[in-house]
């Protein structure tokens, strides 16, 4: 099986008596519009940034993040090597950069992996409903540049949707899965959760753990639940003033806070069911799975944990301009937003997460230390492989080692999310094995060099003064 930490390149080079096919299908990350804007304009954005800051510039992460999205997929980088034991057709994969913020393959990649454990290994075949709450612009800035009272105010909202369903059994319990969004569908900074909670409680009999679901819950119960909540919240972030000086960061945090207030804005959302509003505070509650929706439960997982940014929705204008398309319109009608190359890149820059800071959070009885958790959660079973479902009788399976917990290794998501088993061979249907990981320099460029590909990345633009753009015409 090969590696997790894998870019997934769907066809390959075949080498044969020393001749090389071609890679064919590999996703060229190196053509999409980001990485141009990326990698022309990033030494020019972090300059920006330290001369509006004294010199102190942007933090560590923020500027790795950008430098190893520029190497993810990149075969010059470092690939794996996958052969066909059968017929020995070869193709090559490029490493994967694995971060949260700006790559959009690996996002998708962490989106997916996300979505199938949950769903494996989580979440029992009960009926789940989705809280999502929203905060007002100035408890986003002050959630979005302290962690630990990002989660503190998530362990106040959790506790009042644990109390709505406790009513129906004191004894009962609760758990949820909550997703920690820093985006909204503008780029700006809107940190919001999403919480998927099982709609009802479990309890324990003498028969042992069983679910008490719960009736839908009315206007006014969402009404009530979100009052609780506003009222702790604002007990909680009201007093919070900053004690540290504000650094480049968090004025970037701030600016991207307040990028999207307009007129229109401020007023109250049109009322929909089971939703709340008060204050800039707002509480949803009207997106319901049941049980059996086990593929609907994916794709609410999947959506919790998306990625910021779509490369379908990016394109470049001939002036030199960024614009993304919106998924909905703006209340001023916008339907499309328009950057510099360097105003782009720092919209992108305040999305990116801290490190060592968990998007993903378990709580109630799916938190790891729940005694209840190993009574709830389903056993998690391997998948079988679509190819696999229609083989012909008496074809023997391959023998693959079991796949151990964590992350799923990327062959297997291709099979699960695209139906398409990359590691068998499109040749004569044998199974593809990964042969080596070359890492050293000198072997990269022998190789790449002998099939005929390029040997080194895409070069990196030097910082430079930026362009003027004329905005009138």
């Amino acid at each position: 099986m090969a590696p997790a930490g894998l870019t997934e390149v769907r066809a390959a080079p075949a080498v044969q008596c020393g001749r090389a096919a071609g890679v064919r299908g590999r996703r060229e990350p190196e053509r999409t519009v980001l990485h141009e804007v990326v990698r022309g304009h990033l030494q020019t954005f972090l300059a920006e940034a330290r001369e509006r800051s004294e010199g102190a510039g942007l933090p560590r992460f923020v500027e790795r993040e950008f430098e190893r999205y520029l190497d993810c997929g990149i075969l010059a980088h470092g690939f794996a090597r996958v052969r066909c034991g059968g017929c020995k057709h070869e193709f090559l994969v490029a490493f994967s950069c694995k971060n949260r913020g700006v790559c959009p393959s690996c996002s998708a990649r962490r989106m997916h992996d996300t979505a199938a454990h949950l769903v494996d290994a989580v979440f029992p075949r009960v009926s789940v409903r989705q809280w999502v709450l929203s905060l007002p612009r100035w408890a986003r800035w002050l959630l979005a540049r302290d962690a630990p009272l990002a989660s503190r105010a998530l362990a106040i909202a959790l506790r009042a949707i644990f109390a709505h369903y406790r009513r129906l059994e004191r004894k009962g319990r609760c758990g949820a899965v909550t997703f920690i969004q820093r985006f909204g569908g503008s780029l700006n900074l809107n940190l919001h959760f999403h919480c998927a909670v099982p709609d009802g409680v479990f309890v324990r009999d003498e028969a042992g753990v069983r679910f008490v679901p719960a009736r839908p819950p009315t206007d006014e119960e969402v009404h009530k639940v979100l009052l609780r909540i506003a009222r702790k919240l604002r007990g909680l972030l009201l007093p919070k003033q900053p004690d540290d000086p504000i650094d480049a960061l968090d004025a970037g945090y701030a600016e991207s806070v307040q990028s999207m207030q307009m007129t229109g804005f401020a007023d109250p959302p049109r009322p929909r069911r089971c939703s709340a509003f008060i204050e800039g505070f707002s509480l949803h509650a009207g997106v319901h799975l049941h049980a059996n929706d086990r593929e609907g439960l994916e794709h609410l997982l999947a959506y919790g944990a998306r990625g910021p940014i779509s490369l379908e929705r990016l394109s470049t204008l001939l002036d030199g301009r960024i614009c993304y398309r919106l998924k909905r319109p703006l209340p001023d009608g916008r339907c499309e937003l328009f950057f510099t190359p360097t105003e782009f890149l720092r919209k992108l820059s305040m999305l990116i997460p801290p490190p060592r800071r968990h998007l993903v959070r378990f709580h109630g009885l799916f938190a790891p230390n729940s005694g209840w958790r190993k009574q709830i959660v389903p056993a998690c079973r391997t998948p079988v492989s679509p190819s696999a479902e229609h083989e012909p009788p008496g074809r023997p399976e391959p023998d693959r080692p079991p796949r151990a917990p964590g992350r799923i290794p990327w062959a297997e998501l291709f099979r699960r999310v695209f139906r398409i088993d990359v590691l068998q061979c499109e040749r004569c249907g044998g199974e593809m094995k990964v042969l080596a990981l070359v890492t050293e320099q000198a072997a990269i460029k022998k190789i790449l060099e002998h099939l005929d590909l390029p040997s080194t990345g895409p070069p990196i633009a030097k910082a430079r003064r930026p362009p003027e753009f004329d905005f009138v015409a």
